[in-house]
């Protein structure tokens, strides 16, 4: 997965104050609770030294997010009295989380990114034509794509097509040329199509031959999606839990087949820095539930980490401090342009929850 998204957060200078926050929709009265949160967390980060002018930006921004329906949270991060990155978040964090630090907490943020694949979704509803009292239907056919499980949250914008039954054969290739050129933008890797089940074989042999491969049929209910939630959110969930994107997936082979001929990659905190101090880290990964618990030592720049004091100082750096472990990890990764791959532990248990694919080794397996 790729971290572009995070560099507007590291173009700033810290300190920042960052929270993680439920603003879900769905229970009783929204507003109020969301408003308690704020609150709580105003008075966390102002324990821990933050400033008004920051806790203030930060606090305005909590809640903003009240058009997107159902359950989600955010994360905000200011600095400086400045709001430097606000996303919404597709699961709502297990707690809320305040921290005032100068390496921003974006690890929480990078994990919900992930597996971050990049899909096209379709759903065709037969439903009584418009405007008349008759037999006769018409097809409505629902597009939208997005990267899974952003999407949840953040979709890409619908686009709806109503024709009569009997004319799909005529109007599926419009269709199916609009489908390739929305798949082609958002470089999707699955199409999903789901609904009628005569009106998809159609649909999907109109599509260029370099999509059918990618096409996978579901069932569904056909119902609507909600304004703000992604399209076929239940069904997508189920399709891709546990999977990873393709780029990522070939890093996690690579890493395997690296590992067991002992070079090209390595795994545990301390090979994990050691190659982002270098620069050498090609990709970090990190197993999820990630444990990173302990602290790493770290000056101004993103290549300035290690594991104690004494470490940084021998690399010639004087005047470092302390920070979690998952922030500064990511803070190096994203300043060295390494990648993240996030891969579940039972799929594949590393030293510390760590690993690193490393630059110069080629890239394959």
């Amino acid at each position: 997965m790729e971290l572009t998204f995070l560099s507007p957060l590291y173009a700033r200078q810290g300190p920042f104050a960052c929270v993680y926050v439920d603003t879900s929709r769905d229970v009783e009265d929204p507003d109020r609770a969301i408003e308690l949160r704020r609150r709580h967390l105003k008075e966390e980060l102002e324990e821990q030294g933050a400033d008004p002018a920051t806790t203030g930006t930060l606090t305005r921004t909590v809640g903003t997010d009240q058009d997107v329906p159902g359950p989600h949270g955010q994360a905000v991060f200011a600095a400086h009295g400045r709001l430097a990155l606000a996303e919404e978040l597709p699961r709502p964090p297990a707690r809320d989380r305040a921290r005032f630090t100068m390496v921003p907490d974006a690890m929480p943020l990078a994990l919900q990114h992930a597996p971050d694949i990049p899909y096209a979704a379709v759903v065709m509803r037969r439903v009584p034509e418009a405007g008349r009292e008759t037999a006769q239907q018409d097809l409505e056919v629902e597009l939208q794509t997005g990267r899974w499980p952003v999407a949840r949250v953040a979709a890409g914008g619908r686009t709806l097509r109503r024709v009569p039954a009997g004319d799909w054969r005529q109007e599926a290739g419009p269709v199916a040329g609009e489908l390739a050129e929305l798949a082609g933008r958002g470089e999707a890797e699955t199409i999903v199509l789901s609904g009628d089940l005569w009106a998809r074989g159609v649909l999907t042999r109109e599509l260029p031959g370099r999509l059918r491969e990618r096409v996978v049929g579901i069932e569904s209910d056909g119902r609507a999606a909600e304004p703000g939630r992604a399209l076929l959110e239940e069904e997508l969930d189920y399709l891709f839990r546990g999977r990873a994107n393709t780029r990522d997936q070939e890093r996690i082979e690579a890493f395997r087949a690296r590992t067991a001929r002992g070079g090209g990659a390595a795994e545990g905190l301390v090979a994990v820095v050691e190659a982002l101090r270098a620069g050498r880290a090609d990709a970090l990964l990190v197993n999820d539930p990630a444990d990173l618990s302990v602290r790493l030592w770290v000056g101004t720049a993103p290549k300035q980490i290690g594991l104690s004091e004494a470490e940084l100082n021998a690399y010639g750096v004087h005047s470092g401090w302390e920070e979690p472990a998952d922030a500064a990890l990511l803070r190096a990764a994203v300043g060295t342009r390494a990648e993240l791959v996030v891969v579940p532990r039972e799929e594949l248990p590393t030293t510390d929850g760590l690993g690193v694919l490393l630059r110069g080794s080629g890239t394959g397996a």
